[in-house]
This record gives structure tokens, sequence and C-alpha cells, in this order.
């Protein structure tokens, strides 16, 4: 027997590879918006409370269980900026553009070029659950001013993977998801549940 599950997301590409993963347990994936659910507000400084937020909003909204992300880059040199704020660092309208040419000219004037991408997974039963299922996953690299590869979003064409000599946006969808951060926190997130 499948039982829905409610991304709190409308991104096809997160529907898609969380779908293939959960699937083999048993679950079909919805995105938030076949049901109207408006995007929660992420008010928080951390990434579990924002993904906790997300994923209790949704589940509240359909009264069914509920699957939610939070995830960005965080940049050793700046602090762990821009971290939760990693889609709207240069401000409204978002844009990735935008973004990339803030955290270059920021990390400029630091030797320290190392950051990571993370990513916090969590999954609710139902909107009050006491115990919900919680899995991250961290994935090195650096921030490098020169943009190569044309594969990804967001900050993928400025993240360094150092032992590969590529970055993110070189990587096939593949290779991406089998060393990502959300790769990692899925993967995690599946044993769990498995175990549950």
């Amino acid at each position: 027997m499948t039982q829905k599950l409610i991304l709190a997301s409308n991104n096809a590409g997160k529907l898609k590879e969380f779908g293939e993963l959960l699937g083999p347990l048993g679950f079909e994936l919805h995105a938030q918006g076949e049901f109207n659910v408006p995007e929660a507000e992420e008010p928080y400084h951390t990434f579990i409370e924002n993904a906790l937020t997300k994923a209790r909003h949704a589940a509240r909204l359909t009264g069914l269980p509920a699957l939610a992300d939070d995830s960005g880059v965080c940049v050793n040199a700046l602090g762990g900026a821009p971290g939760v704020y990693s889609a709207r660092y240069a401000g409204e309208p978002k844009s990735d553009a935008n973004n990339n040419a803030k955290l270059i000219a920021d990390l400029a004037p630091h030797a320290d070029k190392s950051a990571y991408y993370y990513c916090v997974l969590v999954f609710v039963r139902h909107a009050d659950d006491p115990q919900p299922v919680i899995a991250d996953g961290r994935w090195n690299g650096e921030i490098v001013a020169e943009a190569r590869g044309s594969n990804g979003f967001g900050y993928d064409p400025h993240f360094l993977i150092p032992s590969l000599g590529k970055h993110t946006a070189e990587l096939s969808s593949d290779e991406k998801n089998a060393l990502s951060h959300r790769g990692q926190a899925l993967r995690a997130l599946v044993e769990k549940l498995k175990s549950a």
C-alpha cells in the first residue's frame, strides 16, 4: 500500500530525486502546490528550524505526512554566511547571478575560500509529530571567482570540489546526486525510515 507524502516544495528536480528514493519505501510523493499549500515563512536562523516549520506547515494544511528540506552554502571566512539566506543573499527579487556576484565580492578580501553545502531534511508523520525524523548532509568545497559548468543552479558554477578538480555545475546529475549534501541527507533519511 502506498502512502501519500507531501514535499514542502514545488521544485520539480527535488520531487523527482526524492520520489525515486522514497518510492520503494511505499511513499507516493506530491508537491505541496498540488494541494494549494502556499510556501511557509522561513523566519529562523538555522536550517533545522526552517525545515521543521516547512514540514509542519505542509502537514497541517494537507492532513498528510510531509517532507521538507532547508539547504544552502556556508562560507567559513564569512562566519557561515550566506547559510539559511543563500537563496536571497543579494536581496529580492531572488537571483542566482546577483547572489553569486555578492558572494564573490564579499569573499574577495579573504584568503580562506573554503565552504560547504549543507542540507537538513525533516519528515513528519503529522503536523504535531513529537518525533520528526531528521537527517543532514554536508559537502565540502571552495568558492572560486571563475564560474564553470552549466548544470545545476544557485552557487554551483562557483563551487569547486578540490578532490575532483571540478565545479559542481560541471557534474552530471547522477554524479551530483551521489556526492551532494542533499543526496547524503536523503540516503540517511531513507535508512532512518527503513528502521522506524
